[in-house]
């Protein structure tokens, strides 16, 4: 019967240093890529697994995050936090980091049940996701002194989300809306509507400033292209005809959620349209969205957390941008 590999034998095998060996599952990042290449492809033919009690008892380290699952928003585009998650929980363990996802009733909650598993040493840091107007999560975790990183800037807590004292990533949704407004224009559309849920500070706003500012800079009347509906299916049929009736050829939506609801209207009429987020639901209907880069975004998150754990000072914060994707034509003629 084979032995069960240790870190001795498989340094010896390898002719490297136990140290090396040490270093390519705790800190990837200091081991030379082709030694690092070695040494992990010996730890996968070899099945070599560290004694995670006794590595946490050395390093007191858990090499374990935790994340809050949110509750679904916005129907169909609830799926940007699945993948969110799927990839983080993807880059995490190939730093040989597990990941523990739980829910929580609010944010109170979720604050007090990272503490309790920090404190009992269960998991070395947090990622928070689903920011919003005056979030008091981040003010929390940095009095409890929990290394984090949060997916979403700090909306309105200070007066430069840049100033901030903690690491954040977050998407650019303005210049999102911005690209599809102009794509938009270069089709040669003039009255572009825009379809939203409620316009408050935070994603909302954000990605509704995109539409006005381009809307603004290139001298086009905006009044009454703006419409603020629920998502469901009727009322945004109704917000979209009003858009439409009121000299419309195309809209931009906040999100694919709201984008599905005036497909059949814009449909019937010929309208333009453009959706945000890049959803699956997007993919199969052959819709323009605007996607999302939620892969990147789940990578530079944990290796911003990585950063932080390493290094309570380490502060970063990274816009990234997010790309339209064209699936219709966008002439002011009939596309449909």
């Amino acid at each position: 019967m084979a032995h069960r590999p240790t870190l001795v034998s498989l340094a010896k095998d390898l002719g490297v240093s136990r140290q090396t060996v040490s270093n390519a599952i705790n800190r990837p990042e200091v081991v030379a890529p082709e030694t690092l290449e070695r040494v992990l492809a010996a730890i996968e033919q070899t099945n070599y697994r560290p004694m995670r009690a006794a590595r946490q008892l050395r390093t007191k380290n858990s090499r374990t995050i935790a994340v809050r699952i949110m509750p679904e928003y916005d129907g169909i585009s609830g799926h940007i936090l699945n993948h969110f998650n799927h990839q983080l929980a993807q880059t995490a363990g190939e730093f040989q980091y597990r990941m523990i996802t739980f829910v929580a009733r609010d944010n109170g909650d979720e604050v007090a049940s990272y503490a309790e598993m920090f404190n009992d040493g269960d998991i070395d840091g947090v990622i928070l996701s689903s920011t919003t107007l005056g979030d008091e999560r981040p003010a929390r975790l940095l009095e409890l002194g929990i290394p984090f990183v949060s997916f979403g800037r700090p909306w309105g807590t200070y007066d430069d989300g840049q100033q901030a004292p903690f690491s954040w990533v977050d998407v650019d949704c303005a210049a999102g809306t911005s690209e599809a407004t102009r794509a938009l224009m270069d089709a040669g559309h003039r009255r572009i509507g825009y379809l939203s849920w409620p316009i408050v500070p935070g994603i909302g706003k954000d990605r509704y400033e995109g539409w006005a500012a381009t809307m603004e800079d290139a001298g086009l009347d905006v009044s009454g292209l703006v419409e603020i509906s629920e998502d469901h299916a009727l009322g945004l049929a109704t917000s979209a005809r009003l858009l439409i009736d009121r000299g419309a050829t195309a809209i931009v939506c906040a999100s694919d959620s709201l984008a599905l609801g005036a497909l059949p209207v814009c449909q019937a009429s010929g309208a333009a349209l453009i959706g945000f987020d890049g959803t699956p639901v997007a993919r199969a209907l052959a819709m323009n969205s605007v996607e999302q880069p939620v892969g990147d975004v789940a990578i530079t998150a944990f290796h911003m957390l990585f950063d932080v754990m390493q290094d309570r000072t380490a502060v970063r914060h990274t816009l990234l941008t997010p790309q339209l994707v064209l699936r219709n034509r966008l002439d002011v003629e009939p596309v449909f």
